[in-house]
């Protein structure tokens, strides 16, 4: 069994119109968010051994966020694949895990990681920015996953749970 964290970004600015999309940092609401997520991803007791975000600012700063808090920084990867991604490819990329890895966050966006969710579990879940799903995947290798992958949804956290 493996377990998989897929996280949505927490919320980004506009303030900076000239900025590209790719390039849009944290908004204050992202900035009080990503913190209190990591906190309570912390305290859920899953450390992964393996973090992989996309290599979209507002992504990169939720997932140094999550990694510091859980002291695990040097475990956090970049990948242009999630930055607009399909399902697919975040299938291949989580088939590149060492078996040894028992649990993977991915970071990325919309509408990437709702469709992946529910294609992995059969459910659909809103995630709102800086939510967090945990998946268990019922795999021994990660090279076993599939698109398919008969996951089970075990929890989503939202921010607005939080307060």
């Amino acid at each position: 069994m493996k377990d998989l964290f897929i996280v949505r970004h927490a919320k980004s600015s506009w303030d900076a119109p000239e900025l590209s999309d790719h390039d849009r940092p944290l908004n204050r609401r992202g900035k009080r968010d990503a913190p209190r997520m990591a906190q309570w991803l912390f305290e859920y007791g899953r450390i992964p051994d393996r973090i992989v975000s996309s290599t979209a600012k507002r992504a990169r700063k939720t997932a140094e966020e999550i990694a510091n808090r859980c002291g695990v920084a040097e475990r956090l990867e970049l990948n242009r694949e999630l930055y607009f991604g399909d399902p697919e490819s975040w299938v291949e990329l989580l088939r590149n895990t060492e078996t040894e890895a028992v649990c993977v966050m991915l970071v990325g966006h919309n509408p990437g990681v709702e469709d992946f969710l529910e294609q992995l579990t059969g459910q659909y879940e809103r995630l709102p920015t800086a939510a967090i799903a945990h998946v268990e995947l019922p795999v021994e290798s990660w090279r076993d996953i599939s698109i398919e992958g008969g996951g089970r949804l075990v929890t989503v956290q939202r921010p607005k749970e939080l307060l």
